[in-house]
């Protein structure tokens, strides 16, 4: 434990006193700046026009469909590639500056070195998703918002957010080139939302329920939503715990070699 606690502790002050933390967290908050606003006002106006307006779905008319999960969907994107710049140096930074065989060589095992630099990682996540949580706040004092659903839907994200820094962090333990990491990482969060696809494609049955529960889009969707599912949980914390073992793996077979 006191391992673990080392290197999270290290690492997440590298993140903490990094500049790119802070650029990151200012692209974040200049996109949400200028988005949110617009998707607030066409929410509103939709609001006043929609009896004269035809068609118009309920959901649109709910701010936690019209506006909130909408901004969870940006978040997403900018995840997708912003998690890559963060994770990119974990590994591929410390074997480049040959920092890496000091490493290996100090008392602590490779779980400990993974799960440490993974928390460190989620920590300054978590501060990226903080960042967007800021608006639908500062909303709240506007209009009545139901925290329940926004609560699950942010959490969501976390998950998402836990998915991509577990991935990105197993292509980092791969090379020492930081710049290959990061397109890598980038490919990889990409690449895991089109497995859902292979649903509409297989004809059989099993075939198709088993692309729908590897699927993270229908995962993801429900707790955006409003509603936690055991199976989406599992299934959440499967790819996470696997991406996890994948790099303790790598690390420790570099402890071997």
């Amino acid at each position: 434990m006191i391992g673990i606690l080392t290197i999270f502790q290290k690492e997440f002050k590298g993140f903490v006193f990094a500049p790119t933390f802070w650029v990151i967290c200012f692209l974040l908050s200049v996109v949400f700046s200028w988005v949110y606003p617009i998707q607030l006002d066409l929410f509103a106006k939709l609001l006043m026009n929609y009896v004269m307006q035809q068609g118009v779905s309920v959901n649109q008319l709910n701010i936690h469909y019209g506006v909130f999960l909408r901004q969870v969907s940006y978040l997403n994107l900018m995840l997708i590639i912003v998690i890559p710049a963060l994770t990119m140096k974990l590994f591929s930074e410390e074997k480049k500056m040959r920092t890496f065989d000091l490493l290996m060589t100090s008392p602590v095992t490779s779980f400990q070195i993974v799960l440490g630099k993974y928390l460190a990682a989620m920590g300054a996540v978590l501060g990226l998703i903080l960042i967007a949580f800021v608006y639908p706040l500062v909303t709240s004092f506007l209009a009545k918002i139901f925290w329940g659903p926004l609560f699950i839907a942010f959490f969501g994200v976390f998950l998402l957010g836990a998915v991509y820094t577990a991935m990105d962090l197993f292509c980092s333990s791969l090379t020492e080139n930081s710049l290959i990491a990061y397109v890598t990482s980038v490919v990889l969060n990409i690449s895991i939302w089109f497995v859902g696809i292979g649903a509409e494609v297989v004809d059989s049955e099993a075939g198709r329920k088993f692309f729908e529960h590897v699927s993270l889009s229908s995962h993801l969707s429900s707790l955006v939503e409003g509603t936690i599912r055991t199976n989406g949980l599992i299934f959440f914390g499967s790819i996470i715990v696997l991406f996890c073992f994948l790099a303790e793996r790598v690390i420790e077979s570099s402890r071997w070699r």
